[in-house]
């Protein structure tokens, strides 16, 4: 009796956060890994606490994804069943009048630009799978715009629109393609790296908020949406604390 070949996946942004705890949960779930970011030092810790290969990538430069997809060649055979497109991030809170353009160009880069070269340069490899999933983790942001939010709202939106397209572009082919949106996410990085390092302000973005949603949270969802039957496919999940009723409605409890 022979047992087929685990499924397969490339996740972006694995060094930290939501893409750390998705690599981790589809290597336990028995999927060979491929986890991508740019610190090499916390993919090797990554590596050696999973079992996930790992490669240094920066999703902004053609020369780095080209290497991606030598190296899902090499290891899978030039066949691969998710791409999981979470690098990404915010940078600051601006308003549209005070608007750091270096800031927002960065999200672009990052958060649109390079979910499309990612999913342009393994597209073939996701074809050849005869099951392949893009999935592409936005944010409520694309959703619903808040002040000092717009360089966030312009480049999650975007991103969006790309799964929205993909979607229609793909249509007939066996490809899913998944936006899982988070709204409130309680990270060690995403607000201190958005803050520009001031931890005070970045615990305060969470000051009296019962259980904002873990980056485990949003791993358990992905793992959902990649492990369900592939004629099911989960076009876009909205998923936020239960405090959390509305990009600007939070409840918060000073008492917490």
């Amino acid at each position: 009796m022979t047992t087929a070949a685990p499924l397969t996946a490339v996740v972006t942004g694995a060094s930290s956060g939501i893409g750390r705890a998705t690599a981790a949960r589809l290597a336990a779930d028995g999927w060979r890994v491929l986890a991508v970011a740019r610190r090499g030092d916390r993919l090797a810790h990554l590596a050696s606490q999973t079992g996930c290969e790992v490669l240094e990538v920066d999703v902004t430069s053609d020369e780095s994804v080209a290497a991606l997809r030598a190296r899902v060649d090499d290891l899978f055979g030039g066949r691969l069943n998710a791409l999981v497109n979470i690098a990404g991030g915010a940078l600051g809170v601006e308003t549209v009048a005070e608007a750091d353009l270096d800031k927002w160009q960065g999200m672009y880069d990052t958060n649109v630009l390079g979910a499309v070269r990612v999913t342009r340069e393994l597209l073939p490899a996701l074809r050849a799978s005869e099951r392949g999933d893009i999935v592409l983790l936005t944010s409520t942001a694309a959703q619903a715009a808040y002040e000092g939010g717009a360089g966030y709202n312009a480049a999650k939106a975007g991103e969006h629109m790309l799964a929205d397209a993909l979607r229609l572009e793909l249509n007939g082919e066996p490809i899913r393609v998944i936006e899982v949106a988070p709204g409130m996410v309680r990270t060690e990085e995403f607000s201190l790296v958005r803050l520009g390092g001031d931890r005070a302000a970045a615990d305060a973005v969470y000051d009296g908020v019962d259980r904002p949603l873990t980056a485990e949270d949003c791993a358990d969802v992905i793992a959902y949406a990649v492990n369900a039957p592939h004629h099911v496919v989960l076009d876009l999940v909205t998923i936020r604390p239960l405090a959390q009723a509305a990009n600007h409605k939070v409840a918060r409890h000073r008492g917490l």
